[in-house]
């Protein structure tokens, strides 16, 4: 056998190979736990891990570049496809980098809208994450408990534009059509009855001594490796590093709104549970807000090139004719800039770097997807650890596939 050296985090700090075998292991890409099409080549001395190597590249659906050959509005269904956990932000955050390039007015009710549309959707997208933690542990139960809540959160985006899972919800300037009443009585019916659900789901898992017997300690990374690695988002929030672009840089007029940011302390997969788990809770106290004191106005910015005339109208008016002939062929006039935008997404700072030369499509475009970045730490946080915990880790990383390759 090998002699493992390992330190206080449960990390292989060295390893000398007395007369031992070590294995090669592949973990993915198709196995079940892995959630997702991603590969890890694991170097195992028995349960233990000595190192491994992630490949990403099953999926490769070249995001970019289908983008760069697209009108700007033809992007958002793009845009759908990298965390599909919680599209309407990829969504949000595409319309507000063209917006910021083109230097639209955007009324203050679209801004609470689009607060509303985000924070269900971070809350969707958390449901996941830390209910498949559970089901990583061997707790099935808490998983079927709040997945027919992020149901619920899918009606609401339903009754806005129609989908579910990839919204292509909200136009550039603001959305297509104004909420509807029945909109907001469901949302009214989610807000009771959402905490009650989430409360046994709490009780299931988050003082439950089996479960943080598993998680405690699995998976850690210090603020400091976070900051190095380029961390953002909830893993970088539970190493301890207050870092939120909701706060530090706020669009969508998110000064306006009272929430905590939670912190951990030590980086490991109990610490990034507890922030989702909080999250969740300051995403309701947000929706609250927004709902209660959502202004009158428009539903839309002023951007007549962007947003389609009503049907009546280009039946009779030249005008609106000569606009819904322009935005359907893509010829809406861009002008030439460089621009960055970023948003907090569920998984991190979500951002789009945009090139525009004055044509019909992006000249360049870039996503900046946070799976991508903290994946590349996830070698570095299993090195030393049991394979279950490789698992649990991934899971709590909450690496979605399709932002890896884009």
């Amino acid at each position: 056998m090998s002699e493992l050296k390992i330190n206080q985090n449960g990390q292989l700090t060295s390893l000398d190979t007395v007369d031992g075998e070590i294995a090669t292991l592949n973990l993915g890409p198709t196995h079940p736990a892995t959630h997702g099409i991603f590969q890890n080549i694991l170097k195992v001395d028995g349960e233990r891990i000595i190192s491994a190597e992630p490949t990403v590249g099953y999926i490769h659906r070249a995001f970019e570049k289908l983008a760069e050959r697209r009108p700007y509005q033809q992007v958002t269904p793009i845009t759908d496809r990298l965390n599909y956990c919680s599209s309407p932000i990829n969504n949000m955050g595409w319309h507000l980098t063209v917006e910021k390039l083109i230097g639209a007015e955007i009324p203050k009710r679209v801004d609470y809208m689009r607060v509303i549309v985000m924070e269900l959707a971070r809350i969707a997208d958390h449901l996941v994450c830390n209910s498949v933690i559970g089901v990583d542990t061997g707790a099935l139960t808490g998983f079927t408990y709040v997945f027919q809540e992020r149901e619920k959160i899918y009606d609401l985006f339903e009754e806005i534009c129609g989908a579910r899972l990839t919204t292509n919800v909200g136009r550039i300037g603001g959305f297509d059509r104004d909420f509807s009443p029945v909109f907001f009585q469901k949302l009214d019916k989610f807000l009771k009855e959402f905490h009650i659900i989430f409360d046994d789901f709490t009780n299931l898992l988050e003082r439950n001594r089996i479960f943080m017997d598993r998680v405690i300690g699995a998976g850690p990374i210090t603020g400091e490796r976070a900051l190095s690695y380029g961390f953002t988002g909830p893993n970088l929030r539970a190493a301890g590093v207050d870092y939120d672009v909701r706060v530090m840089n706020p669009y969508c007029s998110y000064q306006d709104f009272d929430f905590d940011v939670p912190i951990g302390k030590d980086g490991d997969t109990y610490d990034r549970f507890l922030v989702r788990q909080e999250e969740i809770r300051q995403s309701l106290r947000i929706i609250h807000q927004a709902k209660d004191n959502l202004p009158s106005g428009n539903y839309h910015g002023d951007v007549p090139s962007f947003f389609l005339p009503p049907k009546e109208e280009v039946y009779r008016s030249m005008e609106a004719l000569i606009y819904h002939f322009k935005i359907t062929m893509g010829e809406t006039p861009i002008p030439a800039g460089e621009v960055y935008h970023s948003v907090e997404g569920a998984n991190g700072e979500l951002g789009y770097y945009l090139v525009s030369d004055a044509g019909r499509t992006p000249y360049r475009l870039h996503f900046r997807r946070p799976c991508f970045i903290y994946y590349q730490a996830y070698p570095e946080m299993i090195k030393g650890s049991v394979l279950s915990d490789a698992i649990l880790t991934l899971s709590s990383l909450n690496v979605i596939a399709g932002e890896l390759d884009a």
